[in-house]
Formats: C-alpha cells, structure tokens, sequence
C-alpha cells in the first residue's frame, strides 16, 4: 500500500477531478490533432505511432474516453464525439478477424444503449455479441483467440460479457451456456490453484485436449504476467454480474489475493511479477489501471457476503488511484507528452508501447476514477 492510502474517495476527490480535467485537454489534444485516428500506444508520447498494431483492437477505449467525459461533464461536445467515434466503429460488429468485440462495443455502444434505449445500438450490441460467439470451439469449449484456432488468451474474459449481454437481451439459454463453457474452461486452464494466470492456453483444436500453457505477452509460459492477472481480476468479476455463479466471483477474489499479494507498496507492478531486478523490470501502470477498476467491481460484487472483504478491495482500489494520481504516473507536467497515463507496457517482446502511453490504460484509468468520483451512483460497465 501507499503510504498515504485514502480511508475514503473524499480524501482523494481533488486529485481525480485533476485527473479527470488533465483527461479532458489530453483527449481533446488526441483528436484536434490526429481526427477520426484510433491510437493504441504512444510513441516517445505521440499517439501517431509508426510501429506494427499487432491487432485492431483498441478503438472502443479512445471512444469509450469520450462517453466517460460527456458523462462526466455534461458537455454537449463531448456527447457529438463520443457518438461519431463510436458510429465509425460500428462496422466491427461484424468482424470475425479478433477476440476483441467486447473491448469495442461494451465501453462506446452500452453506455449509448444505456442512455437513450435505441433499439439500432441495442441490435448492434447482440450482433456483436453473436459475432464473438463463432469463435467458439465445440470441443474445448473456448472462444478461440485472434492468433489461432489452438489458441485461448486471457484476455477473452474481458470480452465474453458482451455474449452475456446479447443471451441477456435476447433471452438465449444456448448463447448464454456457450459464454459460461468458456468461463469453466479459462478457470480450468488458465487460472492457476495460486490465483495468477497463464496468457495463453494451447489445445488441440480438433479433440479438445489441452496442451501446454503459452504466453506472447509474459516473461515465460508459467510466469505472471501482471496485465492478463488483471483482465482476469475484472473480467471474472462481470461475468459474475450475469452468472451469479459463486464460482466466477471465487476466481476474481483469488485474482485480487495474488495481486495483492505480489504488488509493491505502490499496487503498481511491473509487466510481468516474475521479470528479476534490473532495467527490464518496467512498471505497467494500464495493470494497475486495470486491477483499480476491476477491485472496485470486485468490492461491490463481494459486499452483500463479506463487507470487510468489500471493504479492503475498495482500499485497495484507491490506493492504486492514489499512486496513478502522482507526478510519476500522469502527464500532468509534461504538456508535449499527448497521453494521460505514463509508464504503460503494451508489448514488451515486441518493443510496442513500452513505458508509454497505452489507449486501455488511459481507459481503464478514467473508468476507475469515474466509479470512484461517482462512488454514490456509479455508471457503466460492462
């Protein structure tokens, strides 16, 4: 824990509206200078990258800023900006190319839906939804990653809360079954007994089998990568939203426990617990953005059964708010650095985004910030 960890959010209300401002001029910066432009990770703090994406897979948390801020603000300009970045994503609804749908649709089409009930956003929400669901493979029961058909990621838990939703919206038992396959298969092979995750699992696409553990983003196969620990911290804990099922509510709590377990007093870790002492041993501060935002889901969804536990999640939660809040981690005194957040990791091995400015960071970030600032009617979510 920090050493002035926060007894509550009054004591750090004046340091999240900052943060929340400094969003505002930092976002409105983005798209005055690169228009219509989805940004994935910083460049020397330039948004406009020259180096490879990897995969398309970060437009809905540029968009999902906007919806943060016209919420927060009440500003018409935001509201115009929010909905035309979001229409430019809307053709993706149909894209069977990544595992990402949710991450698109769920931070800039739900909150949109949530606000004006337009059946047009509602269907596209489904279709996406739908759209994820054919990755699905029959005989492992997962939803296979953008890599390929052998390949599940950790990362799909963030997403398959959008085929929740579209089984909730339209009442589909099988799609809602299919969603909760992939959730018993992930628990089973890629969340260890300990609490930490794999990045990848590797199967036999055609039996089923599971193989070996794999990584892409990790230091090793068996190592902790720190940001797939936190997509699962926070996607087991929205999954549980629609399940109820105890079971996925047991794997966010044992997320959390190792979390804070491994993390230093600062609850910001580095990309990876297991990477030795030394120069590649770089903060991930969109983990931590992560781990802020998903603990305070994970605090609500705990209270009823364990107010104490609640309690300590929250703490939790704002203690990782009260390290981003820094002169370390925001961009505050740096007007030419273009991002929020500082000190993110998008691909180590690759040499993508390391200690810059990742777009899921500066998301993931506000989101926390926002729940935290609304603590007393919290909004959105997944």
């Amino acid at each position: 824990m920090t050493d002035s960890s926060p007894a509550d959010v009054d004591d750090l209300t004046p340091r999240l509206q900052r943060a929340y401002d400094l969003a505002a001029r930092k976002v409105r910066g983005t798209i005055e200078r690169h228009p219509d432009f989805f940004p994935i990770y910083t460049d020397g703090g330039k948004w406009h990258h020259r180096g490879e994406l990897w995969t398309d897979w970060c437009g809905g948390f540029h968009a999902g800023t906007m919806w943060l801020l016209a919420g927060h603000t009440g500003d018409p300009w935001w509201r115009a900006q929010a909905e035309h970045y979001s229409r430019l994503l809307e053709h993706r609804q149909h894209d069977r190319d990544v595992h990402d749908l949710g991450f698109i649709f769920l931070s800039t089409y739900l909150p949109w839906y949530r606000l004006t009930g337009d059946e047009s956003l509602r269907r596209v929400l489904i279709t996406a939804g739908r759209t994820l669901a054919m990755r699905f493979n029959p005989e492992g029961k997962y939803l296979r990653s953008f890599v390929a058909p052998e390949s599940l990621f950790i990362d799909i838990m963030m997403n398959v809360p959008i085929i929740f939703l579209a089984a909730a919206e339209t009442n589909d038992r099988a799609l809602h079954n299919l969603a909760v396959a992939h959730c018993r298969t992930t628990e089973r092979y890629l969340v260890r007994p300990d609490g930490s995750t794999a990045h990848e699992g590797i199967f036999d696409p055609e039996t089923g089998r599971f193989l070996r553990e794999s990584t892409h983003q990790g230091l090793r196969p068996d190592s902790a990568w720190t940001r797939g620990l936190a997509w699962s911290l926070y996607g087991f804990t929205k999954v549980y939203a629609y399940t109820k099922d105890p079971a996925d509510l047991a794997v966010a709590r044992r997320n959390a426990e190792y979390y804070l377990a491994r993390a230093p007093r600062s609850l910001v870790p580095p990309w990876d617990f297991d990477v030795p002492d030394g120069p590649d041993r770089i903060d991930d501060s969109s983990a931590a953005a992560i781990a802020a935002s998903g603990l305070w889901d994970l605090a609500e969804a705990t209270r009823p059964e364990d107010p104490d536990g609640a309690d300590s999640y929250r703490a939790a939660s704002l203690a990782i708010l009260d390290s981003l809040c820094t002169d370390r981690y925001l961009s505050s005194n740096d007007p030419g650095w273009e991002g929020i957040l500082k000190h993110g990791v998008y691909h180590f091995h690759k040499k993508l985004g390391v200690d810059e400015s990742v777009m899921w960071g500066e998301f993931f970030f506000l989101e926390a910030v926002d729940k935290a600032l609304h603590a007393t009617g919290p909004r959105g979510g997944a």
